[in-house]
């Protein structure tokens, strides 16, 4: 079994072309595995980390539902955000600069076989970075992603994920606001849960900019830990 993470900081891409980027690996590691089986053979399959910053854009899951995006095409041009209806789980969310996505391409059979539980690696990988900058968070019963303020009034999300896996290799990931533009969650309807705020580290901090680079090595480091105790 490979438990090396290969990791990829793509910078600044737009959206279709990391989605392809993404999928192009997913069907290595895939086929990978498929010729293993199929030959006998016992090649190790690779294992990638994605970070990746979006310009504006709004994504819909298999299962979302396209009511919760409340903007026409003509508006989504004037605000110079694209839409893409892709094959992860979970429903609307929006990513652009400031905020940290990442990618994890897993053979999930390289640590160990349970989709659930990966989730909640990522999102532990998540609250353990935000309590290295003092805030608590935690998980919202029934619902993905890393939250602040959990069964208060006062509830809103910081981090958000929706994954795909086939074959126990995984796809897509999660995408955290560092220092995003809040502003454009006000044009969905957040994962489509009504009657929760979004925020960011940097609005939580209380300062105008968090360093993003920071953030990413604390992910990868916690995101790492969690995986090696497998």
């Amino acid at each position: 079994m490979n438990k090396t993470i290969q990791l990829q900081d793509l910078g600044l891409r737009d959206y279709k072309a990391t989605w392809d980027y993404q999928e192009e690996l997913f069907k290595t590691v895939v086929d990978l595995k498929i010729k293993n089986r199929r030959e006998e053979t016992q090649v190790e399959t690779p294992n990638y980390f994605l970070f990746v910053e979006h310009p504006h854009v709004y994504t819909l899951g298999k299962s979302g539902d396209l009511d919760n995006l409340l903007l026409s095409e003509k508006q989504l041009e004037a605000k110079g955000a694209t839409f893409y209806k892709i094959n992860r789980g979970g429903d609307i969310t929006y990513h652009g600069p400031g905020q940290i996505v990442g990618y994890p391409i897993l053979d999930l059979e390289n640590f160990f076989t349970d989709i659930h539980k990966y989730l909640r690696f990522l999102e532990e990988a998540i609250i353990l970075t935000l309590d290295e900058y003092g805030i608590q968070s935690g998980r919202s019963e029934g619902e993905t992603g890393v939250w602040l303020g959990e069964g208060t009034p006062f509830a809103r999300k910081i981090c958000a994920m929706g994954v795909r896996a086939s074959r126990w290799v995984t796809m897509h990931g999660f995408a955290l606001n560092v220092n995003a533009d809040l502003g454009y969650f006000d044009n969905i309807i957040p994962c489509g849960i009504r009657g929760k705020a979004v925020t960011s580290l940097n609005v939580e901090l209380g300062v105008e900019k968090v360093n993003e680079n920071e953030v990413k090595e604390k992910i990868l480091k916690h995101f790492s830990k969690l995986l090696k105790q497998q």
